[in-house]
């Protein structure tokens, strides 16, 4: 059986863009996936993020969204999503630290699941314009299961800057 899902890129160590368009092509090299679409890429500022040793700033991020379709399952999928952090050399020294690339499991069809280490629909998607937006430019209509139209989320979200710096790869 094919199930949609909806992969959150994200960036800000050694060259972002290149990170995501690496990953873009890795998503769809998944077994048994295939990618479908992929959103624009977009900067924003940190959220959320720890001073640094010696007070230094976090560097924007560069974020995007995958749409894929995919026979694996939840808990198959994320672990490949880890794997391709790993491969890109993303070490987790703190909570949210700064990454070379971060890649989330947002939706995966309209399920519902909370268990160790997965929660679908990922907990704080409605709260971020840096995924609501490129979500919204390959499934204008998605809805987030529990939440509603992405559309009314983004709306909430208005005080968050976002640029988009490169069209869709």
């Amino acid at each position: 059986m094919r199930h949609i899902a909806f992969i959150g890129l994200g960036s800000n160590l050694d060259d972002p863009h290149s990170q995501l368009q690496r990953a873009f092509a890795e998503l769809g090299r998944l077994t048994e996936t295939r990618l479908l679409a992929s959103s624009s890429l977009y900067r924003s500022a940190p959220l959320d993020c720890p001073v640094l040793p010696d007070f230094q700033t976090h560097p924007d991020f560069v974020n995007a969204v995958a749409k894929i379709e995919t026979a694996l399952m939840p808990q198959v999928l994320l672990q490949a999503l880890l794997s391709i952090e790993h491969q890109h050399g993303r070490e987790r020294t703190f909570r949210n630290a700064p990454r070379t690339l971060d890649l989330d499991l947002l939706l995966y069809d309209d399920v519902q699941l909370h268990e160790h280490g997965l929660t679908i629909p990922h907990a704080q998607m409605h709260l971020r314009a840096f995924v609501l937006r490129p979500l919204l430019e390959i499934a204008p209509d998605i809805s987030i299961p529990g939440f509603g139209k992405a559309e009314s989320a983004l709306e909430q979200c208005r005080d968050q800057v976002l640029d988009r710096i490169c069209d869709a790869v």
